[in-house]
């Protein structure tokens, strides 16, 4: 089984959201890092990384969800995570990773695209 690694995006208001599926790894994250850097490049700042379809994530794709963190927070933006529901209440496995590096606590998670991109939504506690 092929598996295939894809970033999408669009945007939503003042935020772009880019819905990442697939294994974020050490081949695979830089790929990440450079839309990352091109979202940014265009003058967004306001950036929701939706990875409910990353299956896997290993030291490498944490590396660029902490360099997109420290981006984003350089040009006074946010940075919003999305983690499926079950795979926030149950652990999905990004979420386990970030929790046993210790990291969880460095980003706002939310439980879909909707609830990141509204206002009022609290993000999931840690």
């Amino acid at each position: 089984m092929v598996v295939t690694f894809k970033v999408t995006g669009g945007e939503q208001g003042e935020w772009a959201v880019l819905q990442v599926s697939g294994e974020l790894d050490l081949v695979t994250s830089p790929m990440l890092r450079q839309r990352v850097h091109d979202v940014v490049a265009e003058g967004h700042h306001c950036l929701v990384l939706d990875l409910s379809e990353v299956f896997f994530c290993d030291s490498s794709g944490v590396g660029v969800l902490i360099a997109a963190r420290r981006l984003i927070r350089s040009c006074q933006g946010r940075l919003r995570l999305v983690l499926p529901a079950r795979g926030a209440a149950d652990g999905s496995h990004v979420n386990r990773v970030l929790g046993a590096l210790g990291v969880r606590r460095l980003f706002d998670v939310y439980g879909d695209v909707d609830a990141a991109l509204g206002d009022e939504g609290e993000p999931l506690s840690a």
